[in-house]
């Protein structure tokens, strides 16, 4: 079974993709990690993109796609969260993967907005946080995990945070239309584990 994950930032989709990746045994691939991770002189030329505002070009991102996708722990299937973006990567992808379900959760923009503003990640174990919404930490501004002070992305500031959500509802949004017959849409203002019971719930009831 393959997977895309589809939600305007903050919407949750990298915690409900560990979820279903866990309970599927299925692969989780973000491409956000993916090109951060990149190595060799790929890495200097993505990182030389990312470092000056561009955006990496939709093939390159799909080869070191379709690179990871081959991999042994891919066997069973894959969720795809933050890819595609936009209706050019969705047919790039068709042509290489056939897409099973694809899952969008929902919350308006205004709930976007305050949980990036809330969001907090420890640089040393990469854990995630948010001072407004599941999960806190034990103890205010620091990883429960290895005491290391939290930080905030440069990029989690009001400004940057409304460009990407008019990002999202220009290039983004439209893929829901493609993969209408793939569709399901849930709730994601609920608490963590009930979006994981509705999603869960709206994949047994809808056919593959």
């Amino acid at each position: 079974m393959n997977i895309i994950l589809v939600g305007i930032q903050g919407s949750g989709k990298g915690t409900q993709a560990k979820f279903l990746s866990k309970k599927f045994k299925l692969c989780h691939i973000s491409t956000g990690n993916l090109l951060r991770n990149i190595t060799g002189d790929r890495k200097k030329e993505i990182d030389s993109l990312i470092n000056n505002g561009k955006l990496v070009p939709d093939k390159t991102i799909l080869e070191i796609l379709k690179e990871r996708m081959i991999q042994d722990d891919c066997e069973n299937g894959i969720i795809l969260d933050g890819f595609p973006r936009n209706i050019e990567q969705a047919k790039l992808l068709e042509k290489e993967l056939n897409i099973q379900k694809v899952i969008e959760i929902q919350i308006s923009d205004q709930e976007s907005e305050k949980r990036l503003m809330g969001r907090i990640s420890c640089p040393k174990c990469g854990i995630d946080y948010n001072i407004y919404t599941a999960p806190k930490p034990q103890k205010e501004g620091f990883c429960d995990k290895c005491g290391s002070q939290l930080t905030r992305r440069k990029d989690d500031n009001e400004e940057s945070i409304k460009k990407r959500i008019k990002t999202y509802h220009e290039e983004t949004k439209p893929i829901l239309n493609y993969y209408k017959n793939k569709l399901i849409t849930v709730n994601g203002e609920q608490s963590i584990e009930d979006v994981s019971k509705e999603i869960l719930k709206k994949i047994s009831n809808s056919p593959l």
